[in-house]
């Protein structure tokens, strides 16, 4: 256990890296913003720069932001997930102030492409391991919580946003860029961690007591029991349904396999939901 926890931080060390890396070599020194708290950290940083006599770093705006939206985050969607999000938040806020803005390439598309990729592995790997980026994520769950909307729904307003805000104040070209930066991250985070907002687990075990006590104490999610019985074996079994977002498969994955590592588990996409998307 605490084995899989130390390797879940240097993943979330790796991940805050890569962000940083991503920003100051390709994105900020480009005026290319990045998608979600990063990105409006960026324009903050900017608009003080250009109409105050006072300067902000990307990184401490980003730090700043985060304190309240991660206070909310503790109360309403976990405080494992939260944790792990903004012990992100801090190492990528490190990495922004130690790591100088390098111009490596005056080429815009490259910077946008090149910038949302590698920030885009960072962020892939911090969400297979169950953490995030922390800012927009949180926010974004949490209204979805609340509205019964997809995940998906949400980043994009907040991103359109900043899309708007940036090119009103700076010119619609670098505007336009962010929209490459955008999709090119999206798609690498698609491909490394999953584009569904939403899963469905299906879960054969003859420990469903156990199991039901432990996904509750990890996730706020409600649980469906169905009577199963193994064709081959004859034995009487339960499958559990569940509804998770994407950030909690990294959760339920290991709640399985420390309580029975012989359940069956099917994973599927889900398309949608009706009806209230949280605890019963």
């Amino acid at each position: 256990m605490l084995w899989l926890q130390i390797k879940k931080m240097i993943v979330v060390m790796l991940g805050a890296l890569l962000n940083a890396v991503g920003m100051n070599f390709f994105l900020i020194p480009a005026d290319v913003y990045a998608s979600g708290f990063a990105g409006i950290s960026q324009l903050v940083s900017r608009i003080f720069t250009e109409y105050t006599p006072f300067t902000i770093s990307t990184g401490i705006l980003l730090l700043l932001l985060n304190i309240p939206v991660t206070i909310l985050g503790w109360k309403v969607i976990g405080r494992s997930f939260t944790l792990y999000s903004f012990f992100s938040v801090l190492l990528m806020t490190l990495f922004l102030e130690i790591l100088p803005v390098v111009h490596v390439s005056k080429d815009l598309l490259l910077n946008a492409v090149f910038g949302g990729v590698i920030s885009a592995v960072g962020v892939g790997v911090t969400l297979k391991w169950g953490a995030s980026t922390g800012g927009l994520d949180i926010i974004a769950m949490v209204l979805s919580r609340m509205k019964d909307k997809p995940v998906g729904t949400y980043i994009f307003l907040l991103n359109a946003v900043i899309i708007l805000t940036a090119g009103y104040l700076f010119g619609w070209e670098k505007a336009l860029y962010t929209l490459v930066t955008l999709y090119a991250s999206t798609r690498v985070i698609d491909a490394i961690h999953t584009k569904h907002e939403k899963l469905t687990a299906m879960i054969i075990s003859q420990k469903s007591n156990e199991l039901k006590k432990a996904i509750h104490a990890k996730l706020v999610r409600g649980i469906t029991s169905v009577p199963a019985k193994g064709a081959f074996s004859n034995e009487d079994k339960e499958m559990l349904i569940i509804v998770i977002t994407r950030y909690e498969l990294f959760d339920l994955e290991r709640v399985i396999k420390e309580v029975d590592p012989n359940a069956f588990t099917n994973i599927v996409e889900t398309a949608g939901i009706f009806g209230f998307f949280r605890k019963d």
